[in-house]
């Protein structure tokens, strides 16, 4: 992985939370930088191609738009987990997928456009693996606003 610059450490810096809505958000963000709109697009392309960013993007309540996300979980036999994980993310409901040492050892987030599309999407993993896929939906909604430091 590369060492980022100072100017990376901005960028990441000014683009967690309050991200202008306006016509040109980017030039906006670039000027209050003091740097060019294409340089901090390439930046961000770069940093992103870098894995230095995994995401960039909003966050949306998909409840709002008709959508639906649960918390889930299944038992992957050790020998066939490498299998299992590529069947798994193979999907594009699914948004993240972490390894947990439990009896149920892989936990992923299903995020669907529709309320129906959670039960389908688990439907065809179980399908997929032969396993049985837990869902956890959420009883309570919290907002934690976490932003991260990109030292300068």
């Amino acid at each position: 992985m590369r060492e980022i610059d100072t100017v990376d450490r901005q960028i990441i810096a000014k683009m967690q939370g309050d991200f202008p809505l306006c016509e040109r958000p980017y030039a906006q963000v670039a000027e209050q930088l003091g740097i060019a709109e294409g340089d901090l697009l390439a930046r961000l392309e770069r940093l992103l191609a870098d894995k230095v960013l995994t995401r960039f993007g909003p966050m949306f309540q998909v409840e709002r738009m008709g959508g639906a996300f649960v918390l889930a979980a299944l038992s992957a036999p050790e020998e066939r987990y490498e299998e299992v994980t590529a069947l798994v993310n193979a999907l594009p409901q699914v948004a993240h997928n972490y390894r947990r040492e439990h009896a149920l050892n892989m936990w992923f987030v299903l995020a669907t456009e529709t309320q129906d599309g959670i039960a389908k999407a688990i439907a065809l993993i179980e399908r997929n693996t032969g396993l049985v896929v837990y869902a956890f939906p959420k009883e309570q909604e919290y907002f934690v606003e976490m932003k991260l430091e990109a030292r300068i």
